[in-house]
This record gives structure tokens, C-alpha cells and sequence, in this order.
């Protein structure tokens, strides 16, 4: 099974990239022999049919569709398109006003006020560059409905990055601090491991220091967070990184910073002593 699914990943990293140049050609009004369009169809077929059925054996000896995706797919693959969807569901979230995590008795940061004049200003950007290439290209249908629908979707990926850092708060819970990220970061942190927490803007991160995370808005964070120990933040494409110090922002960064100091004061504040009224 394990040799099939090689063989067929190998087939299809050669294949799609020739749908795309044979896409492009027929798009540029290239004249492509039947025969090569009929054979790359055939391929496409064979390796739809081979896939859906190694997909349903391993299914049935996984007993998930997930983790039998999961072997089936490269997990990169599945990672980008995972992210893909979580931005256009936090879309549909944000139109309906809701928030994802949050609970009865959670607190709730919001961290996206600072970027939204960046990401408005970047959607309309994208759209009138939209309403340009649809102009431009009229007289070439084929190549107008394919710019037409990247460029809508693109507009849809600008707001739904937006969208997923409103509706996905910081969340602190009685034993949690729940940090995010638009849809790409998801960090729990638990409250026993915060050693101190500071207040202060910082506008400048090495992104390649060991040990620190910056979760930065706007190219800014607001909040300092240093951690007992070495805590393991999940990469986008799998695996951890060790970290001691994380920056994050939010659009209340005092109360922010208010609520975490008086959970690390409660929490190493000195017992009373034995025999002694307090």
C-alpha cells in the first residue's frame, strides 16, 4: 500500500504541473494535438480512480476518513488546504458576528483593530485591480473568466484573513490562555507556566531568535510574556519549536495585561503560615 501511494504522489507531482502548462497553452490559443489532450484526460482519470480506491481501503482500515486522507495526501498539502478553508468559514463567522472558543465565563481579547485599516485598504486594492482586468480582458472570454475568478478569490482571502483574526480573540479561561493568530496560529498556554507579564509596544522582532514567538499586528505587539519553561509552539507545517517568551497583541493590551498579572500574582502570592489569622 505504502509503494502505491509513492508511486502515485511521484505521478501526480509530474501530472499537475503539465495540466497547468497544457491549461496555459489552451488559454494562450496554442493548437494541442487530440491526442495529448486525450491522454493527459486518461491520466487524470486513471489516478482519480486508483486514489478514490486506495482512499476507501484505507478508510476501512483506519476506520477515519481523516487520518486516511492523512496518509493519503502529504501532510503539507493538507495543511495549506485546511488553512484555505478555516479562512473562508471564519468569513462566513464574521458576517454572522460570531467568535470561535469562546465559552460562558471565558475573557475575550480582540486583537484585529489595528489591521483593519491595512486589510480594507489592501481588499480594495485587489477589487479595483479586479474591475481593471475585467475591462482589459473582455475580448478574451477564456482568459477573463480565469483571471476573474483568482482575482475574486483573492479578494475573499484578503478579508477572510481579516476576518479570521475577529472572529478567532485571545480567550483566557480559568486555567488557559488561549493565544491566536488569524486562522493559522492556535497556541494554549497553560496559566501555570507564565513566570511574568509585561506591558510594552515593541515594533521590531527577529523573527530567527531562538526561543521567542511573536504573534505581531500591524508589525506591533503589546504584550510581553515570559514563560517558566520551554513551551512547544506547533509550526504551520507541523512539528514545534521550544519557546521562553511570546509577543502578542491586543486592542485592550492593558486589560489584557491586568487580567494575567492578577492571575500570576494569585498564583505565586505567599501561604499564610501555619497557626496564624491573616
Amino acid at each position: 500500500m505504502n509503494t502505491l501511494i509513492r508511486l502515485m504522489r511521484a505521478v501526480a507531482y509530474v501530472f499537475l504541473p503539465a495540466e497547468v502548462v497544457l491549461l496555459v497553452l489552451l488559454v494562450s490559443g496554442v493548437r494541442i494535438p487530440p491526442a495529448a489532450l486525450a491522454a493527459a484526460e486518461l491520466v487524470g482519470l486513471v489516478l482519480f480512480v486508483i486514489g478514490a480506491g486506495v482512499f476507501l481501503r484505507l478508510w476501512r482500515r483506519e476506520g477515519s476518513a481523516r487520518r486516511a486522507l492523512g496518509e493519503l495526501v502529504p501532510e503539507p498539502v493538507l495543511r495549506i488546504i485546511g488553512h484555505e478553508l478555516r479562512l473562508m468559514t471564519s468569513l462566513a463567522l464574521w458576517v454572522g458576528r460570531r467568535r470561535v472558543g469562546v465559552r460562558p465565563g471565558d475573557q475575550a481579547f480582540g486583537h484585529a483593530r489595528d489591521q483593519a485599516a491595512l486589510m480594507y485598504g489592501f481588499a480594495f486594492v485587489c477589487l479595483v485591480e479586479t474591475v481593471g482586468m475585467s475591462y482589459l480582458l473582455a475580448d478574451w472570454p477564456v482568459v477573463h473568466a480565469i483571471v476573474l475568478v483568482l482575482d475574486v478569490y483573492t479578494v475573499l482571502f484578503v478579508l477572510g484573513l481579516h476576518g479570521a483574526s475577529v472572529v478567532h480573540p485571545h480567550v483566557l479561561t480559568a486555567d488557559t490562555l488561549h493565544l491566536r493568530q488569524a486562522a493559522h496560529v492556535d497556541l494554549r498556554i497553560p496559566l501555570d507556566r507564565i513566570a511574568s507579564v509585561r506591558h510594552e509596544l515593541v515594533f521590531t522582532h527577529d523573527k530567527k531568535k531562538e526561543g521567542e514567538l511573536n504573534l505581531a499586528v500591524a508589525s506591533q505587539t503589546s504584550v510581553t510574556i515570559e514563560l517558566t519553561e520551554p513551551f512547544d509552539a506547533p509550526r504551520f507545517f507541523g512539528g514545534t519549536r521550544p519557546v521562553r517568551i511570546v509577543r502578542c497583541h491586543a486592542d485592550d493590551a492593558r486589560a489584557l495585561h491586568r487580567e494575567l498579572s492578577t492571575v500570576t500574582r494569585a498564583r505565586t502570592a505567599p501561604s499564610p503560615l501555619p497557626g496564624r489569622r491573616v
